[in-house]
């Protein structure tokens, strides 16, 4: 008498502890890891041949969380997916896991095999290359790789084209994009950028989220209590772009600028990529850049935010010593990054040398409480590439109506940028090459948890995509990908993987 689907789905250390007793029973158990959002022929077929290579089946699916497939997705929540998959005769266990790590649960569970999807072996393969070069023994331990057999059902291809996840205009941009590059020139292109030396300067700072909830309003003020619960601390600003180069890019330098006390290197040096060298100035007259966020947690809702920092301009002779830094160090780099928050490190001296120098450079100048209305992009020369929202190019012209595809290439004309982006939230983004000729390109999301570091990450994969001189259509495609995924993640958390835009990219273009 078969088991019922309810019976079928473990936790996690439960499937584990069931998995080493059906093993030391002299059980082969056969293990299949996925989404499984559409039970379709694809998934039965391999389904299927999975179960011929053992005695048990198991699946893990990905939990909600962790599926990296955009706008829409997963279609079921992960106890429904679970229940359907656990409805299935030959599966035996189920369990919902984390993938924050690929394929981490496969180390976990230990399954004699781990059957995959032979469709997806090039795929698999391009997108995660480290489990199939390097790191593969750490992922799947001792357990065989068996490619399971038959046709393939894609259910991103079904959900993107019958289901409406995106608008009418939006699929349109997609096919047409689709039949212009495939997903193996967007591999090889991305794959090209590891060999790029880049150099970042400019503003870090550490982001701290206090997450209260309100208690009732004061009686002797006009406010809401609200009682702290908890608290998180992210590396940002610059610090968080060099993670985010450091994902594509093997070697990578920042110049920043931290406060002489409480400097908190300890904490920043621990949360950069190894991949990731440093060079620290310290000005005596200010702490490092802390922004501290006040949040709802139960809404996710900023409630205020409190700034420690001092954006006055760094001395002269901090100033001298920086510049010669700078002398030493651009020429063995292919291009220098700005990350411009106008919070007193980029100073004009500092600006007018790097330009001087003729090294190819990158620049985005934000606009935020601290600065709003001070730091133009207008300020910069000649770059080859600027990235700023919509606010900010507004700001630069000062035209808060005007047509922003005018605006944006009078501030090309103004800076004379090779190629300029301008980011539009919902409106996706605006490329202009300096021909003057616009690329516009939708938004691929429309889940937000948290807009702080999107255009940080935009940025940060962006600028590397032009020293390598790719087409400005395709530079905005990975830019807007990069950001679907950035506003996805609460704060700078973390960076956005290689991996997770690969998956994500192969998704928009089935």
């Amino acid at each position: 008498m078969s088991m019922e689907p309810k019976n079928k789905i473990l936790l996690m250390e439960d499937l584990i502890k069931k998995v080493e007793e059906l093993k030391s029973s002299g059980k082969t158990v056969v293990q299949s890891h996925g989404i499984f959002d559409l039970i379709h022929p694809g998934v039965i077929t391999h389904l299927n041949s999975a179960r011929t290579q053992g005695d048990i089946l198991i699946v893990t699916l990905v939990r909600d969380h962790d599926v990296r497939k955009g706008t829409g997705r997963p279609l079921f929540p992960e106890n429904l997916r679970a229940e359907n998959v656990a409805s299935l005769e030959q599966v035996d266990y189920v369990s919902i896991v984390g993938d924050e790590r690929p394929f981490e649960s496969i180390n976990k569970i230990k399954p004699d095999i781990f059957a995959k999807g032979h469709p997806y072996k090039e795929r698999d393969s391009k997108i995660h290359t480290n489990l199939f070069e390097e790191d593969k023994e750490l992922y799947f331990g001792q357990s065989k790789i068996f490619e399971t057999t038959g046709f393939s059902f894609s259910s991103s291809r079904i959900i993107n084209n019958f289901l409406d996840v995106y608008p009418e205009d939006t699929r349109e941009f997609l096919h047409k994009f689709a039949n212009k590059y495939s997903f193996n020139d967007i591999v090889e292109k991305l794959s090209s950028l590891k060999k790029l030396k880049v150099l970042l300067i400019g503003d870090g700072i550490i982001d701290e989220y206090h997450y209260c909830e309100p208690l009732g309003k004061s009686a002797k003020a006009i406010l809401v209590v609200n009682k702290y619960l908890t608290h998180e601390v992210f590396a940002g600003g610059a610090f968080a772009i060099a993670n985010h180069i450091a994902g594509i890019c093997d070697d990578v330098q920042l110049i920043s600028l931290l406060g002489s006390q409480e400097s908190r290197e300890g904490f920043i040096s621990d949360n950069l990529r190894p991949n990731v060298t440093s060079k620290f100035f310290y000005r005596e007259n200010g702490p490092t850049i802390v922004k501290k966020r006040y949040i709802n947690q139960y809404l996710t809702q900023k409630l205020f935010e409190v700034n420690y920092l001092n954006d006055n301009y760094i001395n002269d002779d901090l100033e001298l010593k920086v510049i010669e830094y700078l002398e030493s160090a651009i020429p063995l780099y292919d291009m220098v990054l700005i990350s411009d928050f106008g919070h007193g490190f980029i100073t004009n001296k500092i600006i007018r040398f790097i330009e001087k120098t003729g090294v190819r450079y990158a620049v985005n100048t934000q606009t935020n409480g601290a600065n709003a209305g001070y730091n133009m992009i207008t300020k910069y020369h000649n770059p080859a590439f600027v990235c700023l929202d919509e606010p900010e190019v507004r700001l630069s012209a000062q035209d808060r109506y005007g047509d922003i595809e005018v605006i944006a290439k009078d501030v090309a004309r103004t800076v004379n940028s090779d190629y300029f982006i301008a980011t539009r939230g919902k409106n996706g983004s605006i490329g202009i090459d300096r021909n003057g000729e616009i690329n516009r390109t939708p938004i691929f999301s429309t889940k937000v948890v948290d807009t702080v570091g999107a255009g940080d990450a935009f940025f940060a994969f962006t600028a590397p995509c032009v020293a390598l001189n790719m087409p400005l259509d395709l530079v905005s495609f990975i830019g807007n990908a990069v950001g679907a995924l950035a506003v996805q993640i609460v704060g700078n958390k973390k960076p956005v993987e290689k991996y997770e835009l690969l998956e994500f990219i192969d998704t928009l273009l089935k």
